[in-house]
């Protein structure tokens, strides 16, 4: 059984699919919960507070699965193509996920502001620059270990090419299909991307 706190994200995040945050109402969210208006204060302080919680969930749930998905596709050798696939699939179906990795809030979500202060108080939801690095980093750190050293700039890069494409993807999706049947580049695509030389320019 869900604890009250966990109970109240859930509440306010099945809001969020029929109104938007504007139009979310305390007293709504804490009898979706099953629990008085006085614990929700009790546990996040206000709507602000209440709103930067369910965002950090979200960021902590698909970082989570990065590490999950990762870790499970490890030996396969798939690693950066399958961290495209999963950040895809993670922003298709959580607005919050897609939110925070584009930037792009729209009117009917809560947009992070300044955190709340004193006991309520959680740090601000990371930027779309912060959760790159926050990704890129977390996917260098599981692909890297158990293997044989090799060279960490270049898993670096090909970890950020990876997430680069999957952004631009899920910011302008093909119109051939939904996400879940997103076909992610290969490693060794992006590897020869970035090895490309650039085209040299005839005289005229």
């Amino acid at each position: 059984m869900p604890s009250a706190r966990e109970a109240l994200l859930d509440s306010a995040y099945s809001a969020l699919s029929t109104l938007p945050w504007t139009a979310v109402r305390m007293v709504d969210v804490a009898a979706g919960a099953g629990v008085s208006r006085q614990t929700l204060y009790n546990e996040f302080g206000s709507k602000g507070g209440l709103a930067h919680a369910l965002v950090r969930r979200a960021a902590g749930r698909y970082l989570a699965g990065v590490e999950r998905t990762l870790g499970a596709h490890r030996a396969e050798g798939g690693g950066p193509a399958e961290l495209a696939r999963w950040t895809v699939r993670a922003a298709h179906g959580d607005v919050l996920v897609k939110a925070l990795l584009t930037g792009v809030w729209g009117d009917h979500l809560p947009v992070p502001g300044t955190p709340p202060v004193g006991r309520h108080g959680e740090p601000a939801p990371p930027t779309p620059a912060e959760m790159l690095t926050l990704v890129r980093d977390r996917a260098v750190a599981v692909l890297g270990t158990g293997h044989p050293p090799g060279d960490p700039a270049r898993l670096e890069l090909r970890c950020e090419i990876a997430l680069r494409l999957a952004l631009s993807y899920t910011l302008v999706p093909a119109d051939s299909g939904p996400a879940p049947g997103f076909t992610a580049p290969n490693p060794t695509a992006a590897d020869r991307s970035h090895r490309r030389s650039p085209a040299r320019s005839t005289p005229a």
